[in-house]
């Protein structure tokens, strides 16, 4: 009896599938490689990868069977390989993997950190981050500039500088390549370019810019899984101050390095009804698109109408950060003749470099305006001849002549008349009978206008933020009537669907910054922290009333 317990114990056990995984090292540096091995008897399984991309880069794949014979029993198992470059330094948890109808143990890895190389220490690679101000203000652009210097060929790479907290890091530029010789040893040179916008005063942490690669000749080292080869860097982490905005400053808030104006073209005279052309430049050294205002319009009253058009944007970035040129075209048309003065645009901005406000501003112009040329004609005069119509024709042929020679035949005008309105009335019933049985697209049956309709939207709280960041008003305003599903036509329409307060007065801030005397920097700023979850909409017992009483008075609609 207990011999036939054994032998199924023995034979269950040969059933139940086996699986292990195990590392060929459990210690590496940063910027090593390690194989993970996995071995499994299950016919037809393979491991799944996927959990290990959070912390690993995958290298090179290998996979095997072999068969085995144990006292009279063949075994088959499948032997798989893989190569991990870890993604960062410290102990890092190998998690467990699906295989077929199985899971691998979970293992653990130390990676320990790259030493920080310098100039001085005549490194094969090593790596330099620049900061152009390490005390800047809340919310100015400040340039960070990262070298990777090394004497090798590489084979492969990877260059990354982590966002900080309460920071946004943006990529700016492509990277560039040249060749420098530092302490007597010759290095190839990539840089590499990002804008940094602090959110909050105080200590704010950069970590040091990492590389992980590996030289040319590593080419088999990766093949094999062998750390040979490999090459990795870090930059040492810094501590920026960010200082808080400064209660003397100036309002829209608007931190800069330089604020420059300059009319590119200006009338000398004008005429009363006639469009002169007049042509503003700014050049803002410390400012992306989306943090500097719109240039304003000159405001004229009654003496003149002001045409403007739409700003046009130039943004480039050097080692001292951003540069923005902004060019506004504006048409000013006199209503009256005399002296006209246009008063020049004015700017307050803050002085990042010297801490205090500035102002900067155009000189006012001075047109003389003279009276219309129209105003000064006087209207055509029609020769009287032109009016009178040519001799009947006298052959009765029934044809009415025209001046110069020729005739036409008499029409029917009164048949052709009644033709067209009763083409006409079959067009309106038409028209009529297919608005009614086409049903509303707007929103579909059974819907309220307070209630978002199904769809699909044509933008997320992705572009909104893009927008947000690196677009203008009206990109801002069409990534929000695109999150709606389905897309509205205007911000009225968006608004009645939105159930949060704050979110709707952001729509208004956007609203006056667009087409009223309202501020675009606050606009933005009050849409990211509004829509910073996305849009909250309206549930049906949050509809609003409609703006007339009911036809019927106590009587549901069903």
């Amino acid at each position: 009896m207990m011999a036939w317990l054994f032998a199924l114990l023995a034979s269950a056990a040969s059933v139940q599938a086996q699986t292990r995984a195990w590392l060929d090292r459990d210690h590496i540096g940063e910027g090593g490689v390690v194989t993970l091995n996995i071995e499994t008897d299950q016919a037809g399984a393979a491991p799944d990868y996927t959990p290990l991309q959070a912390d690993f880069a995958l290298g090179g794949r290998t996979s095997g069977r072999q068969t085995r014979m144990v006292n009279g029993s063949v075994s088959n198992t499948a032997l798989f390989g893989v190569v991990l470059s870890p993604r960062r330094s410290g102990v890092l948890d190998v998690p467990p993997l699906r295989v077929g109808a199985t899971q691998t143990q979970p293992l653990r890895l130390t990676v320990e950190a790259a030493p920080v190389a310098s100039r001085a220490s005549d490194a094969a690679a090593f790596v330099e981050t620049e900061v152009d101000d390490p005390q800047p203000y809340v919310q100015q652009s400040v340039g960070v500039v990262v070298r990777l210097y090394f004497a090798t060929q590489l084979a492969s790479g990877e260059l990354d500088l982590a966002t900080p907290a309460s920071a946004s890091l943006q990529r700016v530029g492509q990277d560039r390549s040249s060749s420098r010789e530092v302490g007597g040893r010759r290095y190839n040179v990539v840089e590499r370019r990002f804008l940094l916008i602090p959110e909050r005063s105080g200590p704010l942490r950069l970590e040091g810019a990492r590389f992980s690669g590996r030289g040319a000749g590593g080419f088999f080292d990766d093949v094999f899984g062998r750390g040979n080869g490999a090459l990795s860097a870090r930059a040492p982490d810094q501590t920026l101050q960010v200082r808080a905005v400064p209660d003397a400053a100036p309002q829209p808030w608007l931190p800069l390095k330089d604020l420059r104006l300059r009319y590119t073209a200006a009338p000398q005279s004008a005429r009363v009804g006639e469009a002169a052309t007049l042509e503003v430049e700014a050049t803002a050294v410390g400012a992306t698109r989306a943090q500097f205002p719109d240039l304003p319009v000159p405001a004229l009253g009654d003496a003149a109408q002001v045409f403007a058009e739409p700003v046009q944007y130039d943004e480039t970035f050097d080692g001292n950060g951003p540069q923005l040129k902004l060019t506004r075209r504006y048409s000013i048309v006199p209503q009256q003749s005399g002296t006209l003065v246009v008063s020049g645009i004015r700017l307050r901005w803050w002085d990042v470099r010297a801490a205090e406000a500035r102002t900067v501003a155009l000189p006012d112009l001075s047109l003389p305006v003279a009276p219309g040329t129209a105003a000064a004609m006087p209207p055509p005069v029609v020769p009287d001849t032109a009016l009178v119509p040519a001799p009947a024709p006298q052959s009765g042929d029934g044809a009415i002549a025209l001046q110069g020679g020729r005739s036409l035949p008499k029409m029917p005008w009164p048949l052709l008349a009644a033709g067209f309105a009763l083409l006409w009335l079959a067009t309106l019933v038409w028209a009529l009978a297919r608005r009614r049985a086409a049903p509303r697209r707007d929103l579909p049956a059974g819907n309220d206008a307070g209630r978002p309709a199904s769809g699909t939207a044509t933008h997320s709280l992705a572009d909104l933020k893009r927008a947000l960041d690196t677009g203008d008003l009206d990109d801002v305003e069409q990534a929000l009537r695109g999150m709606a599903r389905p897309p509205v036509a205007d911000l009225d329409a968006l608004a009645t669907r939105l159930g949060n307060a704050a979110q709707r007065e952001a729509l208004d801030a956007l609203r006056r910054a667009r087409w009223a005397d309202g501020n675009g920097t606050a606009a933005r700023t009050a849409l990211r922290a509004a829509f910073s979850s996305g849009p909250s909409w309206r549930t049906d017992e949050e509809a609003p009333p409609g703006p007339l009483p009911p036809l019927y008075p106590g009587r549901r609609s069903s």
